[in-house]
């Protein structure tokens, strides 16, 4: 029998996600931070209203799809083409330095002596890897509300972001491939490198179709929201399903390769409707939804600090030295830094990925949920601050 409860579901997540973003927007706070709240006070780690279900998974990841393709869509291409070399540093520091500390952290709770060492060792990396990743959804809303996205700063983090991903589902591939001997590195890598070779072949090819046929029409424009959006679906598809990219790189590549057609004003308001009504609450809520605190010892609690710490400073070290290394002045640098820590979604799948070829154990999963929405609750609070000034002189 076909069940109703996810109408009652939704309605309490849109309820109490906009209530909490007004409160915190009162602080001088993003509204985000009020709905990623709202998920944690109403998900089993404190009142046990919410649960995870199919429906609210499903539709989280089209919000976040769609938050990606928006931030495409927003993006000064030239600009950030000017960010390319600074990018890939930025990211390269923003994955070595959580990798390291990340492993050194575990390496102190979980060891291990005789034939069980060398797995041992290889969870432990894999929590490294873990730290590596880097959700920009938060920080891309974040700086939206701010007015900052478009920054130097914001467009080296968005290049950043595309990279780190991309190094991250390396050193994933690596440490899995040691772990499952059905995992064939040199293939993953090949279709990497095959994913942006057709995205950008198919991007050409569709940018050219859809800009001559935008071109001089002025009326019932509501057709190309239409069609970028199934761009943006199939794009998202194909780097997930064929490539191993994650979709929210095919989301954000679908929103540059139409970031300088003549109707993305029209396309990104239309957007920001369905975003604002429906599919970003959910998915900010989602987050807050997952965290589970049964089992959690007292060794585990220190744990679960330290790794938060070691989070939130690995990210601002390392990528803030990137940036310092490509001539940002130190206040870009903290801001980049900052703009990097939220982990979100990415550390998550990273986590079930490896969980599910016996890399992590049960009792580490709780500790990384918990690092993944205190990243993701502080990243806006963060970039508040290191933003505002700027903020306020544009004003």
């Amino acid at each position: 029998m076909l069940s109703y409860k996810f109408l009652f579901d939704v309605a309490i997540i849109l309820l109490s996600t906009k209530i909490l973003g007004l409160l915190t927007k009162k602080f001088s706070m993003p509204q985000v931070v009020g709905a990623l709240l709202a998920g944690l006070f109403l998900g089993p780690a404190v009142l046990n209203v919410l649960h995870e279900t199919d429906f609210i998974k499903q539709v989280a990841e089209i919000g976040v799809i769609v938050l990606m393709f928006t931030a495409g869509l927003e993006t000064d291409l030239s600009e950030l083409k000017k960010t390319g070399k600074a990018s890939f540093i930025i990211a390269l520091f923003g994955v070595l330095v959580p990798l390291l500390l990340g492993f050194l952290l575990v390496s102190f709770y979980n060891h291990e002596s005789g034939p069980e060492e060398a797995n041992v060792i290889l969870q432990n990396i894999f929590m490294g890897v873990i730290l590596t990743a880097t959700s920009v959804s938060i920080t891309v809303e974040t700086l939206k509300e701010l007015g900052c996205l478009n920054t130097r700063a914001g467009n080296a983090i968005l290049g950043a972001a595309i990279i780190d991903d991309i190094l991250g589902i390396i050193a994933l591939t690596i440490v899995t491939s040691c772990a499952d001997a059905s995992v064939n590195v040199s293939m993953v890598l090949g279709k990497i490198v095959l994913f942006f070779v057709f995205a950008i072949g198919a991007g050409i090819i569709f940018y050219r179709v859809y800009s001559h046929w935008v071109k001089g029409y002025h009326k019932d424009m509501r057709r190309f929201v239409i069609i970028a959006f199934v761009f943006c679906l199939l794009l998202s598809f194909c780097a997930e399903e064929f490539f191993g990219v994650a979709d929210i790189t095919g989301a954000f590549i679908a929103g540059l390769i139409l970031s300088n057609s003549p109707c993305v004003p029209y396309i990104t308001s239309r957007f920001e409707i369905i975003s604002y009504m429906l599919l970003s609450p959910i998915f900010f809520a989602s987050i807050g939804i997952q965290v589970d605190l049964t089992g959690m010892n007292h060794e585990f609690f220190w744990f679960t600090i330290l790794l938060v710490v070691i989070a939130i400073v690995s990210k601002i070290i390392g990528c803030g030295l990137g940036a310092r290394m490509c001539h940002y002045s130190k206040e870009e640098s903290l801001q980049i830094g900052v703009g990097m820590v939220s982990r979100g979604e990415v550390a998550l799948i990273v986590a079930s990925k490896g969980a599910a070829v016996g890399l992590m154990g049960t009792a580490f999963f709780a500790p990384v949920v918990l690092m993944v929405v205190v990243t993701t609750v502080m990243t806006p609070i963060f970039l508040n601050w290191v933003f505002k000034p700027k903020h306020r002189r544009h004003k």
